[in-house]
């Protein structure tokens, strides 16, 4: 039998493996289940190609670190890895301090993100939202769905076609709508603006076609679809993301204060500038706690 008549087959065992490990972890103790996950993980990972690959990184970005400052950051890397993974079954069980049926899982926030919280709400405009791959990163995405915010999320499908049926069906009610990646999402993405809807998205990978921005004062490229959306409607830009606290296993969010974009000589949108500004956020971000991002792949390039 030919390899390609077997994918369908090995795609849908690929899917039905998916959806029994997410019920068998769906039916843990999340936290104990966590613990477990991040400090599995904190032992295997080192032996991954990946941990090379994240050691070169983190030297790029800290070159004033020690060898043993960067391998404790890996160490907090792999943990976060691992955590997530027993998240991921457990996102509907989350809640948004003071927003709706509160839970075990409160995710909390800080006094000035309550209040640009209920600026952006009142202002009658929808939101272009970014985050990172930092902490829990699906979190702000179900974050926005649980305060009541109307929001669709641009998204990834994973390559095996089944496994990303799953993934959908279980990330479709707790974030909104789902946006694949493809040539025609920036048409869909302002249209879904300027109806009213925010939108958010991932903004740290590298992309093929991108923008040349600085990170870590190194040149990499950027996805430019911030600043061309912002570019087409006008439509304020905000970064969200989650923290992951010292127990390991409790979240505080923040909706960052407005990026304002950067100007050409005509006044439009500064797709590179602009793209730059988000970038240097980011970074901020990950400066505060470098031990959440993903260091695992090749941003400079």
């Amino acid at each position: 039998m030919r390899s390609s008549s077997l994918k369908p087959l090995l795609d849908k065992v690929a899917g039905a493996l998916t959806v029994g490990l997410l019920g068998a972890i769906k039916h843990t103790d999340r936290r104990r289940m966590a613990n477990f996950a991040g400090g599995l993980m904190r032992k295997i990972g080192p032996l991954f190609k990946e941990h090379r690959l994240g050691r070169e990184n983190l030297r790029l970005a800290f070159p004033e670190k020690s060898d043993d400052e960067i391998e404790q950051i890996l160490g907090g890397v792999w943990d976060n890895l691992g955590r997530i993974a027993i998240e991921f079954a457990h996102l509907d069980e989350f809640c948004v301090k003071g927003f709706g049926r509160q839970t075990d899982d409160v995710i909390t926030y800080p006094p000035e993100s309550q209040e640009r919280y209920d600026w952006i709400m009142h202002s009658g405009r929808a939101t272009i939202g970014f985050a990172a791959h930092l902490a829990n990163w699906e979190l702000p995405a179900v974050g926005a769905k649980l305060i009541g915010a109307q929001s669709a999320v641009l998204f990834r499908r994973p390559n095996i076609g089944a496994v990303a049926d799953e993934i959908i069906k279980l990330r479709q009610p707790l974030m909104g709508q789902l946006i694949p990646t493809s040539l025609d999402a920036p048409v869909k993405l302002a249209r879904l603006l300027q109806s009213g809807t925010h939108v958010g998205m991932l903004a740290d990978q590298h992309y093929t076609k991108g923008v040349p921005v600085t990170f870590f004062g190194r040149p990499c490229l950027a996805n430019p679809l911030i600043a061309l959306l912002a570019r087409q409607t006008e439509i304020p830009i905000h970064g969200m993301h989650v923290v992951r606290q010292p127990d390991g296993n409790s979240f505080s969010g923040e909706v960052g204060e407005e990026v304002t974009p950067v100007r050409d000589a005509e006044g439009r949108v500064d797709i590179q500038g602009t793209m730059q500004a988000v970038t240097s956020v980011i970074e901020g971000w990950i400066r505060r706690h470098p031990e959440q991002w993903l260091w695992l792949h090749r941003r400079w390039r």
